[in-house]
């Protein structure tokens, strides 16, 4: 019962910590261009155009 006085805060400031980091995501626009990334897998990068 002792081990719960500890747990719950550190599960509560961990928890608060990814939300904390989600909502920074957010913030400075880390989703605004999710199908950007999957094209740049694409590209080979030579900068010649394909014919």
């Amino acid at each position: 019962m002792n081990t719960l006085i500890y747990l719950i805060p550190i599960a509560l400031l961990l928890g608060g910590l990814g939300l904390a980091a989600f909502l920074w995501a957010l913030r400075s626009g880390q989703y605004e261009d999710l199908d950007g990334a999957s094209w740049r897998v694409l590209d080979d990068g030579d900068g010649k155009p394909q014919k």
